[in-house]
């Protein structure tokens, strides 16, 4: 019987602590709120591959845990506390992220995304998905130097910290969208979908340096008012 849902996040070497004290405190209450058990993946079970792929882990995670909901959030994710649980509205059959991308911008197309036509590029920051769509993870059959081949940074993120590994795991979801044929929406177009158009219930920026997305937070945690969630900083 399938009655679990994790909230999973990827901490691999103490990943920045002064970011992880603000979003960890937030992601705790988000699960708790959600009834899901929240679960830091700590190991390395891909070292050939970019740190980034171990976000796949989940595809056995979810299996062992009986997930009949497996949620994700990268660790530098701010979560407002009044977010909502997404799988009361998510069908089990159906994948979401936040957002997504024109693929063809990001990817240099294999088979599948031409066979799918869909152009779903994965935005894997925030994504859900239940056990019907544990595919959504699948890990590639491909090398790691294969997979980054077909990553392409836009222009925005070349000038910053990104690079096409920092992307791989994104193209892996991708492929499995399209490979699948995994049905997929947005938390954005879900929230239009329930009356909660201009709902902000999240912080990312991927691209900026840590000292940066720290004082960033900081300043973002206190105009939300969430000092009793997170503590004093």
């Amino acid at each position: 019987m399938r009655f679990r849902k994790t909230l999973y996040t990827l901490n691999i070497g103490n990943y920045a602590p002064e970011i992880t004290r603000i979003t960890y405190p937030l992601l705790r209450y988000y699960a708790k709120k959600c009834g899901a058990e929240f679960y830091v993946m700590t190991e390395r079970k891909f070292p050939d591959w970019p740190v980034v792929y171990e976000k796949l882990q989940i595809y056995y995670l979810s299996e062992e845990r009986k997930d009949e909901w497996s949620i994700y959030l990268d660790s530098d994710a701010i979560v407002h506390p009044e977010t909502i649980d997404w799988t009361c509205f998510l069908p089990m059959d159906t994948v979401a992220h936040n957002g997504t991308d024109m693929a063809a911008v990001r990817w240099k197309y294999n088979e599948w995304f031409l066979r799918d036509g869909r152009n779903i590029g994965s935005c894997n920051w925030n994504t859900i998905a239940s056990y019907w769509c544990r595919d959504l993870w699948r890990p590639l059959e491909m090398t790691p130097e294969e997979a980054i081949g077909h990553c392409f940074p836009i222009v925005e993120e070349m000038n910053t910290v990104i690079s096409p590994d920092h992307l791989v795991d994104d193209f892996a979801l991708s492929c499995n969208i399209a490979r699948f044929g995994l049905k997929k929406t947005t938390l954005i177009e879900l929230q239009q979908k329930i009356g909660l158009p201009n709902a902000n219930f999240y912080w990312h920026q991927y691209t900026i340096p840590i000292h940066e997305k720290v004082k960033q937070m900081r300043d973002l945690v206190g105009s939300w008012g969430l000092k009793k969630i997170v503590g004093d900083l």
